[in-house]
């Protein structure tokens, strides 16, 4: 096997997080229900942003890039695999993951759709209300998937919402074929409870072909992959899926490897700010922990660690040194 270059290289929707806090009368105004993810087209996601105001955080987002974004911060070396336009948010997107020491080299989208946006609306209550459009995002092909990228990297994450355009549904695939062309791991999240209602089996069917090693999700994700109650779905995950990794919330998260169960509690969190972005830290932590050959329990509690410091504050990106909070909690990662 060749040298690891990356520990872990995702593969997502390439989105720019734009957040602002609004007005007590603009969701009104706009017709937007509060604390709901809409989906919106290049007209309605233009006016929207031109009413933002000046204050707005843009950052580098969507879920998988904010799993590569937390194994940089954790110290480990990672890469991210997404489109975005040759546009001004396609510059804010690359800048910012270069910048976190994510490497990232897809080919810029030219002449088509603007890069990705979701923009989050904050209420004057903490209530936030996306709106995203997915333009350049659902872009990605085959073409974007570089064999000696996957080749080189310990594990291939990707995310379950890559399964709705066809293209990046080839490429999902095809990543996956390189990495164990190679003897590399390959490992999924199930995304959104949603997404594995449209598609359940087919991911049962990317779980039981061993085409994806690990499989991420969390209670409600799980439900909807075996259309049953808790118990029982970890009871079938354990006989379909190599490993999995659960998280469960404040009731912390698990491990299924060959039947076996492992759980650790949460980290206490003082006050729950935003879920925002929980199961992408989770498995930034538990990701890093795998790829460098620790024990699932220190992979748990990595990834309990990472999340509950991103629930803790608006944003799926850290505000505290990842690496210092590990070193203090003395998990061994």
């Amino acid at each position: 096997m060749a040298d690891t270059r990356f520990d872990v290289l995702t593969i997502g929707n390439a989105i720019v997080d734009v957040i602002a806090p609004i007005d007590e009368g603009f969701l009104e105004r706009e017709g937007l229900s509060e604390g709901i993810m809409h989906l919106v087209d290049a007209e309605r996601s233009a006016a929207l942003y031109e009413q933002m105001p000046d204050s707005k955080r843009q950052i580098s987002g969507g879920s998988a890039g904010n799993t590569a974004a937390g194994v940089a911060e954790l110290g480990g070396k990672a890469a991210f695999v997404g489109k975005v336009a040759d546009d001004e948010l396609g510059d804010v997107f690359a800048n910012d993951l270069n910048r976190i020491g994510v490497h990232y080299g897809v080919e810029r989208l030219h002449g088509g759709a603007a890069t990705a946006r979701s923009m989050i609306l904050v209420s004057p209550g903490g209530e936030r209300t996306m709106n995203t459009y997915l333009g350049a995002a659902h872009q990605l092909t085959v073409s974007d998937i570089k064999e000696d990228e996957i080749g080189s990297a310990f594990v291939t994450y990707m995310e379950g919402f890559l399964w709705d355009p066809p293209e990046a549904k080839k490429a999902f695939v095809h990543a996956a074929h390189f990495a164990h062309k190679h003897e590399r791991a390959t490992a999924f999240t199930l995304s959104d409870p949603f997404c594995v209602n449209r598609y359940r089996e087919e991911f049962l069917d990317l779980i039981r072909s061993k085409t994806i090693d690990v499989v991420f999700g969390n209670v409600e994700e799980l439900k909807a992959l075996y259309d049953t109650d808790f118990h029982n779905a970890v009871q079938a995950i354990a006989k379909d899926a190599e490993l999995a990794a659960i998280t469960m919330g404040a009731d912390g998260a698990m491990v299924v490897d060959n039947g076996e169960i492992i759980t650790v509690p949460a980290y206490p969190v003082p006050h729950v700010m935003d879920a925002t972005g929980a199961g992408d830290l989770f498995a930034s932590g538990f990701l890093l922990a795998y790829a460098r050959g620790r024990d699932h329990e220190t992979a748990l509690k990595a990834g309990c660690l990472a999340a509950s410091e991103i629930i803790s504050h608006y944003g799926a990106r850290p505000e505290l040194d990842l690496k210092e909070l590990i070193t203090e909690h003395e998990i061994g990662l």
